[in-house]
């Protein structure tokens, strides 16, 4: 995605539309995320030992989504059309990984913010100095998903069976959800 037709070139001005498109997909990757943990501790709860970690991980998210809400209310954007469907899918995804076992639940944590590191990457790659104020969030939010997909590594995500398959499924799910909520 990096300089792609979907944003510009580096040194190419940002238009509205651009930050607008940035700003939406930004918070509804952030909803899917909160609905993603929601699933996976309903399945998990918090008597398991994993359940505070994903609890933690769930606030972080919470907090992204709130300031990508904020910044879309002050902007006069909208969010995605298709926040409906990203709140079943989200917590279907959660729950269905944490059905699996938690170490699915972790290898789901570790394919999306791999995902999400490099789609917050290319953003600020795009961005430049246009807009610091998303910048400033980006690179903010981007170090707490490094976090997550390294703690998710490090509880046992790469020992899920079939852990490649499993990563890059959700890998792609994530880039088709990124392309669809860029535009709708």
């Amino acid at each position: 995605m990096s300089a792609s037709q979907d944003f510009p070139r580096p040194g190419k001005r940002l238009s509205e539309k651009d930050r607008a498109s940035m700003v939406r997909v930004d918070q509804a990757g952030e909803f899917g995320a909160v609905r993603i943990y929601s699933g996976q501790l309903a399945v998990i709860g918090d008597r398991h030992p994993y359940g505070r970690l994903i609890a933690g991980m769930a606030a972080q998210e919470e907090r992204h989504r709130a300031a990508f809400d904020a910044m879309i209310a002050r902007r006069g954007g909208r969010p995605t059309l298709l926040s409906p469907f990203w709140n079943v899918a989200g917590f279907a995804l959660g729950a269905v990984t944490a059905a699996m076992g938690p170490r699915a639940a972790m290898a789901c944590t570790a394919a999306i913010e791999t995902e999400i590191d490099k789609h917050y990457s290319d953003q600020l790659e795009a961005i430049g100095d246009a807009d610091p104020e998303l910048s400033e969030a980006i690179v903010d939010f981007q170090a707490e998903e490094v976090e997550h997909r390294d703690a998710a590594i490090a509880h046992g995500a790469e020992q899920t069976p079939a852990y490649p398959l499993l990563f890059g499924a959700i890998r792609l799910g994530c880039r088709v959800a990124i392309a669809l909520s860029k535009r709708i």
